[in-house]
């Protein structure tokens, strides 16, 4: 008996020793699109629906997959031709998580599929957070890197061995045989210098619009006239922000008309104290009227002249 009580000490001080030595991370669950455990309402809210897929064949079995990668407190979840997201690993109570690009196209150079861009992620100062998605050769399917080269745009290094083959990444086979004569057509006018360099590429890009390897140039001016339109603020903090900014454009508008003499009026816009200055009319000026050529040459003006005193 007292061997049995032996034996079970020194396997639970052997388990202790083990577990010192083991490096246990707990991750709290992520807050990301695809989350299944967080009720719709509490998922992360894209501005945007992604472009339809697009690219070589081989490469739409990527599609609905999503890949993830961890830097220092950072997770980060790649999802081809659907999105980028960004998650601090921590249990703080506003732990932040974000979009960083929603799948909009791709980036051809020279014949060749070189990046993914992800665009219109969360808001970024004044502008919205994008990402740019480098396919590199790998044995398997990861994503290996992830940095930011400049304030609110990221860069992503996605390794796979469905771009390892020389060709893997060309544009034209990637066409549907009538885009692809119609490549052939453009290729020959240039050659017989029937259209410009300019014109080339104007052309180019239309059929890759066409096969929706890049965002339609209609549809990308819809949705720049869409934003012009009345915006909806994020949080109250940033409302408050927005708010002073135009009492001070209001204030700064309100004080040139005064010291140019013009007229104006408040006016309230909805429920806010914010005011527009409005012209009602200019004060009277003194008529101008023409004076000869020599008398302008006396005064050396360059056109009208305000005889008043």
């Amino acid at each position: 008996m007292a061997s049995l009580v032996l034996l079970l000490l020194l396997l639970l001080g052997a388990g202790s020793a083990v577990a010192g030595k083991m490096k246990v991370v707990e991750e709290p669950n992520s807050f990301g699109l695809h989350n299944p455990f967080l009720p719709p309402a509490q998922r992360l809210q894209p501005k945007t629906s992604p472009a339809p897929a697009s690219g070589p064949a081989h490469l739409l079995r990527l599609v609905g997959k999503c890949f993830s990668y961890m830097e220092s407190t950072y997770k980060y979840e790649f999802c081809p031709f659907q999105n980028v997201t960004q998650h601090e690993q921590t249990f703080r109570w506003n732990a932040y998580s974000g979009i960083l690009g929603i799948w909009h196209e791709w980036e051809i150079e020279n014949n060749t599929f070189v990046g993914m861009w992800m665009r219109d992620g969360d808001a970024c100062e004044t502008r919205n957070r994008q990402t740019k998605v480098l396919l590199v050769c790998g044995k398997s399917n990861k994503l290996a890197h992830v940095s930011e080269p400049s304030t609110c745009v990221y860069s992503l290094m996605f390794e796979t061995p469905l771009v390892c083959h020389p060709h893997s990444l060309l544009v034209y086979p990637a066409l549907p045989e009538a885009l692809r004569r119609k490549w052939d057509d453009v290729e020959q006018s240039l050659y017989e210098e029937m259209v410009t360099k300019q014109g080339y590429e104007k052309k180019l890009r239309e059929i890759f619009e066409e096969a929706t390897f890049f965002k339609s140039t209609k549809e990308a001016q819809s949705e720049k006239k869409n934003k012009l339109q009345p915006q909806e603020f994020e949080s109250l903090e940033n409302c408050n922000k927005e708010y002073r900014q135009l009492s001070k454009d209001a204030q700064k508008l309100k004080d040139l008309l005064t010291q140019h003499g013009v007229a104006y009026e408040a006016v309230l816009i909805g429920d806010s104290d914010r005011i527009r200055a409005i012209p009602k009319r200019a004060t009277e000026m003194p008529a101008l009227t023409t004076v000869p050529k020599t008398e302008m040459e006396k005064h050396r003006d360059t056109g009208l002249w305000n005889d008043s005193p």
